[in-house]
């Protein structure tokens, strides 16, 4: 028996996560409720990703709208499926919003999956969104519906420590390692040799940390050394700052849950190497309480956007706090922030620039599309480094979870490549009281 041919019913979330969904079908039939065109309309004015999103959508609709009426199928190109725009949405068997409430546009989108499947018989309908809601409600009516899946990754890996421990090192070796500071890597490592990768080398109680240098084919020992005031109190940290010191790693991904130092460890390294760019940026994507936009805040644009930037602020300040007012890098702290060297803003305040001779550091990239993170990191100039921070684990935005956001996928992408760094902090380092809650709560 034949399966029957499949049509996915993308909801407004899809498109807006990724404007290129309707594509990414194979050879099943893509639809789209009117409903989820008049939604990609309010949100076509804007600077955020979510509005190019929207007007790309747009775009490519009004183009294939060129081949034939969006009421009937048109096809999306050899050897692909095609597309309809679902007017209909008041299905005669089961009306969702008869069974839930009327006006709302959810269950307009309902409606129009319940109608496809009254009219297609011959084929399965399928309703697609990142509203989890959504779905359980599709669901309740008898509509299949699904998560889109395109650019999740399996974090199973994630969850992994990012640096190797390598058992039974000749104790030769890890004295070379200690006098010289590298040794040839000549089959050390094995199989988990890895550019910019992170090692733990232990014989008996006798140890060292190390990285792997793929443009020498070497080991290198990493110290604990203080970076701008700061010193690594664990491993992971350690290779935090090898990472975000190495001028031959110009992007970085720091993951670890709250308190593992991720921010102020990149804050940190990114003074050290302040004469190196013209700027340092320090910015976070503004994710709104309860999903409300920041205009509902009292104030103008600074007060607006001032809570969400106090936790950079925070680090700022701890660095600070670690020299006398009348020391020099104190002073040269202040003087980088009134020459507007180094500067601290929503993510949203940026989009557009070109990145040329900056370190850039994205704060909370958790809460970030696949999509987004690709946007920051094609725009990179010369001279130009990026890391991101975040934990998978904690997610603000609704239509993200920990396989599908921007930081998970940027990790899973890139490990290995030559220009990229991944470091997964573990150890919190915050209180015994915040480690505690971290484990156990």
């Amino acid at each position: 028996m034949s399966k029957k041919q499949k049509i996915f019913v993308l909801d407004t979330s899809v498109l807006l996560h990724d404007h290129q969904a309707i594509t990414n079908f194979k050879t099943a039939h893509v639809a789209i409720p009117i409903t989820v065109l008049e939604e990609l309309d309010k949100f076509k004015i804007g600077n955020d990703t979510k509005n190019f999103s929207a007007r790309e959508v747009i775009r490519f609709i009004d183009k294939l709208s060129v081949s034939g009426s969006l009421q009937e199928w048109i096809s999306l190109g050899k050897g692909m499926g095609s597309f309809r725009v679902i007017l209909e949405n008041n299905p005669r068997e089961i009306n969702a919003e008869y069974v839930y409430s009327v006006g709302k546009n959810d269950h307009k989108i309902i409606n129009a999956a319940l109608f496809l499947k009254e009219t297609e018989l011959k084929k399965e309908v399928i309703l697609v969104t990142k509203d989890i809601n959504l779905r359980i409600k599709a669901k309740a009516l008898g509509i299949a519906a699904e998560d889109y899946e395109t650019g999740k990754v399996d974090n199973n890996h994630l969850e992994q420590s990012s640096a190797y421990t390598i058992e039974g090192v000749d104790s030769e070796i890890i004295r070379h390692i200690f006098t010289s500071g590298k040794i040839d890597e000549d089959g050390i490592l094995g199989n988990k040799k890895v550019a910019n990768g992170y090692y733990i080398l232990k014989n008996g109680k006798s140890s060292s940390l190390a990285s792997y240098n793929h443009l020498t084919d070497q080991l290198e020992r990493i110290e604990k050394e203080y970076i701008y005031g700061i010193k690594p109190k664990n491993a992971e940290q350690a290779f935090a700052f090898n990472a975000l010191m190495n001028p031959n790693v110009k992007l970085v991904a720091l993951q670890g849950v709250a308190g593992t130092g991720k921010t102020l460890l990149a804050l940190a390294s990114a003074l050290e190497q302040s004469k190196s760019f013209h700027q340092v940026i320090l910015a976070r994507p503004i994710v709104p309480l309860s999903n409300k936009d920041i205009g509902f805040l009292p104030g103008d644009a600074n007060d607006k956007i001032g809570p969400y930037m106090e936790p950079l602020w925070d680090n700022l300040k701890f660095i600070k706090a670690q020299f006398g007012e009348n020391e020099k890098k104190h002073k040269a702290i202040l003087e980088m922030e009134q020459a507007g060297k180094i500067v601290i803003t929503p993510l949203a305040f940026i989009r557009g620039r070109s990145l040329s001779n900056i370190m850039f550091i994205i704060d909370e990239a958790q809460n970030l599309t696949p999509h987004e993170i690709k946007t920051i990191i094609t725009r990179a100039g010369e001279n130009t480094k990026i890391v991101f921070t975040g934990d998978v684990h904690q997610i603000d935005t609704p239509y993200l979870d920990e396989n599908s956001n921007g930081l998970a996928y940027l990790i899973d992408r890139l490990k290995g490549q030559e220009l990229f760094s991944h470091v997964k902090l573990e150890k919190g380092e915050r209180s015994e009281l915040a480690n505690l809650a971290n484990d156990l709560l």
